[in-house]
């Protein structure tokens, strides 16, 4: 992809979050979304108007994260979203290579607290717009449950956006590895 088509932007969530009237209405009113959702992908990539959007739906859905509000930080995965959890906890058998649906994400997602608690933030420091991918560069300091050892580890996605949502989603415990995969180099 010729680089005058990537937005590189750098990312920043809030410390305290609760739901916006927007997440709201977007649970409430699924359809009406997802056709804005759908008219914002269609954009090119270096629109302001498509930035604006994605920078504040994936700000959102972060927070909605950090807060432990599952159902708004899944708002923009469609139903036939594949969920793809770290490589290292496939290979070490702790997870399923894949989960379908929102409700997939959502049972993995809960399924960590038991291991790391309330205690997992993602904290972005940068987004990258590919046009039909995101990639989310963040730190992810936690604290294990069971021993309460301080840990921090480094965070990246790689999003496949079709008819504006998620359809796949890949999470990475290594920068670089999540660029590569992106088919950029760091």
């Amino acid at each position: 992809m010729p680089s005058d088509q990537i937005v590189r932007k750098p990312l920043r969530v809030r410390e305290q979050s609760r739901r916006t009237l927007d997440e709201r209405l977007a649970l409430r009113f699924p359809g009406p979304f997802a056709a804005f959702a759908r008219l914002i992908g269609r954009l090119p990539t270096r629109s302001r108007l498509r930035q604006a959007a994605l920078w504040r739906s994936v700000r959102l859905g972060l927070e909605a994260y950090n807060r432990r509000d599952l159902e708004a930080a899944s708002i923009g995965f469609r139903p036939d979203l594949e969920y793809y959890p770290y490589r290292e906890f496939v290979e070490a058998g702790l997870t399923e290579p894949c989960y379908h649906g929102p409700s997939g994400y959502r049972a993995y997602i809960e399924s960590t607290y038991e291991v790391w608690g309330a205690d997992v933030r993602l904290e972005p420091t940068e987004l990258i717009d590919l046009g039909d991918r995101l990639v989310l560069l963040a730190d992810m300091p936690m604290r294990a449950q069971a021993s309460g050892v301080p840990l921090g580890e480094r965070y990246a996605s790689v999003s496949t956006l079709k008819d504006g949502g998620v359809v796949r989603h890949r999470d990475f415990l290594n920068h670089a590895e999540a660029l590569e995969a992106a088919g950029l180099r760091e």
